[in-house]
């Protein structure tokens, strides 16, 4: 095992030898401080903030979904709640989101979870060539195309960022 290798959450390598992007664990980055949020990352990175794929679980009707967002934006549960024809969407609780994932907030990856879950990716990532999401721990993440990461996520694209009002 590499070095890389050896700070790539399990899972998370065994989803990217899965999906056939294990080369991708070789661009891999790994910091020596948790970057548990997206500020944080896109810091340790050098990046701008909406480079930044955050993945986070909400409860619509108590059923785990997985919302992609970049990193300068919040989620509009209103949307989210439209979008998925809920009757009501709210934050998914820490111990629901290890449940459905297999990882801790923070380090989220947007695939290779325990469970498949309904995909939501947000049209706002398409503005950068390349977003930096978590690697399935809150010390790591890797680069990709927002394209290419939302199709293997099995994101379905829609509008759920809140707009500044």
């Amino acid at each position: 095992m590499s070095a890389t290798e050896s700070f790539v959450h399990p899972r998370f390598a065994e989803a990217l030898s899965e999906l056939g992007l294990g080369e991708l664990v070789s661009e891999v980055r790994r910091f020596p401080e948790q970057t548990r949020t997206a500020q944080e990352a896109a810091s340790a990175i050098g990046c701008e903030l909406s480079q930044i794929c955050k993945s986070l679980i909400f409860a619509a009707d108590r059923v785990p979904v997985l919302v992609l967002m970049d990193g300068s934006s919040r989620v509009d549960l209103e949307l989210v709640r439209r979008e998925l024809g809920a009757e009501k969407v709210t934050r998914a609780k820490a111990d629901v989101v290890r449940a459905t994932t297999g990882y801790a907030i923070g380090g989220v990856p947007p695939f290779g979870h325990a469970t498949k879950t309904r995909v939501l990716a947000d049209r706002s990532l398409l503005g950068h060539d390349v977003v930096w999401a978590a690697a399935g721990t809150p010390y790591a993440v890797f680069p990709m195309a927002p394209k290419t990461l939302i199709a293997h996520a099995g994101g379905a694209l829609v509008d759920v960022r809140e707009i500044a009002k």
